[in-house]
């Protein structure tokens, strides 16, 4: 089989990369000249454990491609995938332009039958919007080319996204003719030998399976923020509670972790999209509503514990901050909770001294030189006033505490992802301030 990939960001990247580790003839589009050229050469635009390895051996064998021109690369092609960017819009919808304009783009250039398959998030009906845009382009060029479109949504957790792609808990496909499906089950026959499973369904439920499964996840997190902030005002330990609740099957121990908010390129994006599609439908969506609320103020919970423990007096203090990225094993810094940390206080006129496993690079091109970015975690601790943790990097977990009481200011660490044990900071003599715990 050939299939086309169009989009190398995150999604597009590991999904041509995974395919063509299983032997298929993979080609990635772009019309970023200066990304396909690195990726060439073996340079990624996107930090992710184990995908350099998997680019460069199937780079070498010839079997992943990467080209600047959709025009030759969709000759011939089975599949071709729309993986490019639906970025929000200002009202919380997911912007199709760069979608549909891939759509049209393969209509103007297809050859042959083929599947049209959207890879990218994108809203309920967008695949109709697709075959609506690929037809008329096959009717401005006057050519009778059937084809067929479908929904393959990614769950791609990133950190751990090849593992994900290779080894998937389950394969959403979402077509409209016995083709189509007969294609798509050839291409993953070789992610079903070991018996990962693959569901076809409609088109539209496809879709729709995409933003429930991160509304949910999302749901878990905030309701778990929520409650981390009640624990705190009644006296009880959220660990406790988590490890409580976790144990119930039907609830499970994943995504109840309490902390200052989730991030990322997915669930901000996916929960605000779902929540304009169904007022466009006329249908309120009010525990997700609730849901994006709460995160927005769980964002704020670390510096308002720290204005509270400073009187507010935060001009002319230096604050080390450990972890920039919104989660571990990524540098992707969209929506991380730590840039917002960094604005309140740098409008608070304090100093911020950050460190990042992976992620200073990219935090440089949003924050600029706002802060100082130090080259391990310990120089940042040089004349701060405090320590805060915004990500839960692992190397984090059991630093010198010997060390960071010497070299800060005032023992007093802000942990945002409960990485510590505040009984041991306490006898170890910090002062330790945690989420959803409030032990006098």
């Amino acid at each position: 089989m050939k299939i086309v990939v169009v989009g190398t960001g995150y999604v597009g990247l590991v999904t041509g990369t995974c395919f063509a580790e299983v032997g298929i003839n993979v080609i990635c589009v772009d019309i970023d000249t200066n990304k396909i050229e690195n990726l060439k050469k073996g340079i990624l635009p996107i930090y992710e454990p184990g995908l350099e390895e998997l680019v460069t051996r199937n780079t070498e064998a010839g079997r992943l491609q990467f080209s600047t021109s959709l025009t030759e690369s969709i000759k011939n092609a089975d599949v071709a995938f729309i993986a490019v960017g639906t970025p929000p819009g200002e009202d919380g919808s997911a912007d199709l332009k760069y979608v549909l304009g891939v759509a049209h783009e393969i209509g103007e250039n297809m050859n042959d039958y083929g599947v049209v398959v959207t890879k990218s998030t994108v809203p309920v009906g967008t695949s109709q919007k697709v075959k609506a845009e690929v037809q008329a382009a096959l009717d401005k060029r006057g050519v009778n080319i059937t084809f067929d479109v479908a929904s393959n949504p990614e769950f791609l957790k990133e950190g751990a996204a090849v593992d994900d792609f290779l080894k998937p808990d389950r394969i959403v496909v979402g077509i409209e003719s016995k083709k189509a499906e007969d294609i798509m089950r050839k291409l993953y026959k070789p992610f079903l030998l070991n018996g990962h499973p693959i569901v076809f369904m409609d088109i539209a439920s496809a879709e729709m399976t995409k933003y429930a499964a991160n509304a949910m996840l999302a749901t878990k997190i905030s309701f778990m923020n929520d409650i981390a902030n009640l624990c705190e005002l009644v006296g009880a330990d959220v660990n406790w509670v988590r490890k409580g609740i976790g144990s119930d099957p039907r609830i499970g121990n994943k995504f109840i972790y309490p902390g200052i908010g989730y991030g990322g390129s997915c669930f901000p994006k996916d929960v605000k999209a779902l929540v304009k599609t169904a007022k466009e439908y006329g249908h309120d969506l009010r525990i997700l509503q609730a849901v994006e609320d709460v995160n927005d103020d769980q964002k704020l919970v670390l510096f308002n514990k720290i204005a509270k423990r400073f009187g507010g007096q935060l001009k002319g203090k230096t604050f080390a901050l450990w972890g920039l990225s919104f989660k571990p094993k990524t540098d992707d810094m969209r929506e991380a909770p730590s840039l917002v940390i960094i604005e309140k206080l740098l409008h608070a006129g304090a100093n911020v001294k950050a460190y990042d496993p992976v992620a200073m690079h990219e935090a440089q091109k949003t924050l600029g030189e706002s802060i100082n970015y130090c080259k391990d975690p310990y120089d940042t601790l040089i004349d701060a006033d405090a320590l805060l943790i915004a990500t839960e990097w692992p190397e984090f977990r059991s630093p010198n505490f010997n060390v960071i009481g010497k070299l800060l200011k005032q023992k007093t660490i802000f942990d945002g992802r409960n990485i510590y044990d505040q009984d041991e900071m306490k006898e170890l003599g910090f002062e330790y301030y945690c989420i959803g715990i409030n032990k006098k």
